[in-house]
């Protein structure tokens, strides 16, 4: 009986064991019917991306990089994988890369134009994305305020058109460095204009004033590029050196310096020569009205520094010669009575040259003194020469006190009054003259008249006794 019993539990475990078995079978069978069937798709680039979930996929207008794979003459195409191949075609390679040229292997940075062209691949453009490119990295140097390197393009009267990263921006005249400022006397603008266009194809250093890329608007200043340089420079100058150069520029109001830094002179570096002022002041000892007459572009001269603001140099050539005024009371003496030509009268006075560096004033208040009621017109003319008395002398102020006393201009000062009066004395004695002989006139009229009278009984009596 327990044979029978232990057959049949076998048996059961063994029914049981081959259905677990069927149910373990089926549900394997029912996972490999549930999961999807591996395809060719999977292994595809879009596969690949979709099965990474942190990749964001790109859309028209944003920047992407890939790689060249190929370049014909019309046809760029680059791998962007994971996400399939660009292309890029003729004019959008030949703008973008501007002078360069790109290679098999290459990296290279392009707009999606299009995410599927007619032949499945994206389409891109690398002018766009190197114009957006150009733009962050312009705004980026006016930030920072970098230095950088521009080629002149072409010039115009108000400056030198230039281009940043192919993008076209312009150099005001008023932003040049002094060393390429156009210095030109009567400001004639075609003059500056032809100076201009000399430095057209020429390489500058400059730096970014203004870039808005909204406005396409780039400004450059090869000025600001150039001030800590110059002011390394200047920091090795100090006021009371002499330096010596050439006269870059004459205006109203002085004359411009370019001189080294150095002490090799003329052998040092175009760029590291520095400009100065000379104020028409300190041009020389003597009154002058327009340093042309004095000082020319191109002359070679020494001057000394008396002064220096920032970048800004003032300059002295008088400071070097001799002053006049030093020795002035060994020639002149208060009281003295010399000889002076009026070199220019205004309305307190006029200025008079008694030589070639020494003058006085001859104020107008003691001209009216000295010659009441008369006006410095009436006794005195520009360019030419009187007899003055010296009033005062101040050789530290360099001014001298005058006074007319030139006996030739008075006298024909009271030649001149007396010679108005004249013709009233003149016209007076005319008018007496001619009553005069109107009234002896008269006069004889009278007594011929009285004559006559007397002489008619006469006649009268004669006649009867003719007759008779």
């Amino acid at each position: 009986m327990d044979n029978i019993l232990d057959q049949l539990a076998k048996e059961v475990d063994k029914i049981s064991e081959e259905d677990i078995s069927k149910d373990e079978k089926t549900k394997q069978t029912e996972k490999t019917e549930k999961k999807p069937a591996k395809n060719e798709a999977d292994d595809s680039p879009m596969g690949k991306l979709m099965s990474k979930k942190t990749v964001a996929f790109p859309c028209v207008g944003d920047v992407i990089e890939g790689r060249v794979i190929d370049i014909t003459s019309s046809e760029m195409y680059l791998d962007l994988a994971p996400f399939g191949t660009g292309i890029v075609l003729g004019k959008e390679i030949k703008d973008g890369m501007g002078s360069g040229k790109a290679k098999i292997g290459d990296k290279v940075t392009a707009t999606i134009m299009d995410m599927e062209d007619e032949n499945g691949y994206i389409e891109l453009s690398i002018r766009e994305a190197s114009h957006e490119k150009a733009w962050e990295d312009i705004e980026s140097k006016r930030d920072t305020q970098e230095k950088i390197t521009t080629k002149i393009i072409s010039a115009n009267k108000g400056g030198l058109l230039i281009e940043v990263n192919g993008i076209s921006g312009f150099l005001p005249v008023s932003q040049l460095s002094s060393k390429n400022y156009p210095r030109v006397e009567d400001g004639d603008k075609n003059k500056i204009l032809s100076i201009l266009k000399k430095m057209v194809g020429h390489e500058l250093e400059v730096r970014i004033l203004d870039a808005d890329k909204e406005t396409q608007k780039l400004i450059v200043s090869e000025k600001a590029a150039q001030s800590e340089k110059d002011k390394e420079i200047i920091s090795n100058l100090h006021v009371g050196d002499t330096v010596s150069g050439e006269v870059s520029g004459v205006v109203d109001f002085g004359a411009f310096i370019k001189f080294s830094a150095k002490e090799s002179g003329e052998n040092a570096q175009e760029e590291e020569k520095m400009e100065g002022l000379v104020h028409i002041s300190e041009l020389a000892w003597q009154l002058i009205e327009d340093p042309r007459t004095i000082i020319k572009v191109g002359d070679r001269v020494q001057a000394k520094i008396i002064g220096i603001d920032a970048d800004k140099i003032s300059l002295s050539i008088r400071a070097l010669q001799k002053d006049p005024w030093s020795e002035v009371n060994k020639k002149y003496n208060i009281g003295d009575v010399v000889s002076g030509t009026v070199n220019k009268i205004n309305h307190f006075g006029a200025f008079v040259y008694l030589d070639k560096d020494i003058h006085g004033l001859a104020h107008i208040s003691e001209m009216s003194e000295m010659y009441p009621g008369k006006n410095i017109d009436e006794l005195i003319k520009t360019g030419e020469k009187y007899d003055w008395k010296i009033l005062s002398i101040e050789p530290r102020e360099h001014r001298m006190g005058l006074v007319l006393t030139d006996k030739k201009s008075r006298s024909a000062s009271e030649g001149k009054a007396k010679k108005e009066k004249e013709p009233a004395k003149k016209t007076v004695k005319a008018e007496k003259d001619g009553k005069e002989v109107k009234k002896e006139k008269k006069a004889k009229e009278i007594k011929a008249d009285k004559k006559e009278k007397k002489e008619a009984p006469k006649k009268k009596t004669a006649k009867k006794e003719t007759k008779n």
